[in-house]
């Protein structure tokens, strides 16, 4: 697929030159931190020397004092706890943090989390049911609830409250609970509103072990904190970025047995980062819930022995093997379903249905699928004799704003701009289908139907010595908003050792016409580009830096993104 490159607009020269003498780096660096709105040496000092105390009062949340007061008026009241979380990857890391701090000096306590099959997202009649007839006095959601009005008045009717901790947008209709930490609330005025629902769950544990015990302890769960930053694709800004690095360090260095064991599994013998989290610990602890149910991952991440945490993750990973071969049958069913119909095949938006298809696998279908036929994408199976479905974005296109104008033809929704799940009748699908291309139709650019490479600055080759990326790496970790910064390179040859591998890569050693620097490259899935690299034309490569690890030694290397040739 056909790539456009778009490069930042880079700051002033002059501004550039002042931020550059200040630091004592790199002008090419010092670009890249003016156009993340690092300006100023105070700015820079915070970007690249994160630290603890930099994270935010939880205080300052809207409603997180009643939270505190409501939970600790629970423990000394011995009342039963029900603490209900997400079958994702972000509600299950923030069950089990919030579930395995309690029971670290309170054991009156329990989790709860729905079947994706049988109940569905959010807080379900089951799970109220649930607590009524096992006596819980207090329901904390993690990573759901804020569009739980209905529920939380009937749990109260039973003499349920509830603690509401969600990273979702709100309606109007705020739920009437004792209180609700959601920092995208019109009234909240938290300095920061991207969290993870993982990471509202450590605000709250973070607010009561400030209150009533110490909150050193608390630190002890980041590294469940980072795996739900990474998996639930938030921005690495801000409080994010903080939490993101310190609890990559716990990943690294000390993680809970669950974590451990879940990287022994997936033979992880490196430093993990936020893309690796995406890649290799996240899709396992997914699976637990796409294939059987999210209990399966909880009891992992509270996993207090290493013998056990073992257990479960081979349990888990044979979960990931079986979703994988499910989720690559169904992409070629989807994919062969727009291919032999022209007017899909031409349409501003992806909308399949089939009832057959597994529920837990139609969000990483509609990804893929938007690889091929890149637009907006939902995904629809049936489920409890409805239909139901997963919808990814495209860069640029508010998901969320095209799926809400057809909110009279849903049951319920949910989500962002780049992701959202939804629920229908089945005679409303093929209205909402028509009304969805429409909606789409309206509001798509043709820059936003194919993908972008942003590019951060144009860099001559000799630049990147080990200086060069020494300071680059303190710009990690990276991720949303924060991506590894993409360099675009001009008048390349290839220097020698063009090499192709398992029939998809190239490895390659190039340099710049005129310069010194020789420099290794990988291109994975570029092997389409292995005679034109033959052939000694010139090229352009869009790519980024990074370290390769391979049998103890570590060596850099260019990573392509694109490749254009003159």
């Amino acid at each position: 697929m056909q790539k456009r490159w778009v490069r930042n607009e880079g700051p002033s020269a002059e501004a550039v030159t002042k931020l550059s003498t200040q630091l004592n780096i790199n002008p090419y660096l010092t670009s890249i931190l003016l156009q993340r709105g690092i300006d100023t040496f105070d700015k820079a000092k915070l970007f690249f020397r994160p630290s603890l105390d930099h994270l935010h009062d939880p205080f300052l949340m809207m409603d997180m004092d009643k939270a505190v007061e409501r939970l600790h008026r629970a423990i000394i009241g011995q009342e039963k706890i029900l603490i209900y979380g997400d079958y994702d990857v972000d509600g299950t890391t923030s069950v089990a943090l919030v579930f395995s701090y309690l029971q670290t000096f309170y054991t009156n306590c329990d989790y709860y989390v729905p079947d994706r099959y049988s109940e569905g997202y959010g807080v379900s009649q089951e799970g109220i049911d649930y607590a009524v007839s096992n006596g819980f006095s207090l329901i904390i959601t993690l990573d759901c609830g804020i569009k739980a009005s209905d529920k939380v008045t009937f749990a109260n009717l039973h003499g349920i409250d509830f603690i509401i901790c969600d990273h979702h947008l709100p309606d109007a209709d705020i739920p009437n609970a004792v209180a609700v930490l959601d920092p995208k609330r019109e009234d909240c005025s938290y300095p920061y509103s991207e969290l993870s629902g993982c990471g509202l769950g450590f605000k709250l544990i973070q607010a009561y072990a400030r209150t009533h015990r110490n909150e050193e302890e608390v630190y002890h769960y980041l590294d469940l904190v980072a795996v739900s930053i990474a998996s639930d694709i938030v921005p690495i800004t801000g409080e994010n970025r903080i939490l993101a690095a310190f609890g990559l360090k716990k990943l690294n260095e000390n993680p809970s047995p669950g974590l451990k064991a879940l990287k022994e599994i997936a033979a992880i013998r490196n430093d993990l980062d936020i893309s690796g989290i995406v890649f290799t610990l996240g899709p396992r602890i997914n699976a637990a819930g796409r294939i059987a149910h999210a209990k399966g991952a909880v009891k992992l991440l509270i996993a207090q022995t290493e013998e056990e945490a073992m257990t479960l993750a081979h349990a888990i990973n044979e979960k990931n093997d079986q979703r994988r071969v499910v989720d690559l049958d169904i992409t070629s069913e989807a994919l062969a379903m727009i291919e032999g119909d022209e007017r899909l095949r031409n349409s501003h938006s992806t909308v399949l249905f089939k009832n057959t298809w597994s529920k837990g696998v139609i969000g990483i279908v509609a990804s893929r699928c938007i690889e091929k036929y890149y637009r907006p994408t939902i995904i629809l199976t049936e489920s409890n004799n409805k239909i139901t479905g997963s919808a990814r974005s495209v860069n640029g296109f508010d998901l969320y704003e095209a799926i809400e104008a057809c909110g009279d033809l849903l049951d319920k929704f949910g989500g962002h701009r780049h992701a959202a799940g939804l629920t229908l009748d089945f005679k409303n699908l093929e209205a909402f289908r028509n009304r969805f291309e429409q909606e789409v139709a309206k509001r798509i650019t043709e820059e936003m139907k194919t993908p972008v490479i942003l590019i951060d600055t144009e860099i001559v080759l000799d630049v990147i010595t080990p200086k060069f990326v020494s300071i680059l790496k303190q710009m990690a970790p990276f991720g949303p908003e924060s991506l590894n910064p993409v360099f675009e390179a001009d008048n390349l040859l290839i220097a020698h050792s063009l090499s192709s591998f398992k029939e998809r890569h190239v490895r390659f050693f190039v340099k710049q016409q005129n310069g010194a620097n020789v420099l290794p490259v990988v291109g994975f899935d570029m092997v389409k580009y292995y005679d034109q690299l033959n052939s000694g034309q010139p090229f352009r490569m869009a790519f980024t830096i990074e370290e390769n690890t391979y049998n103890g030694n570590t060596t850099l290397q260019l990573r392509v993104k694109d490749l254009a040739f003159n």
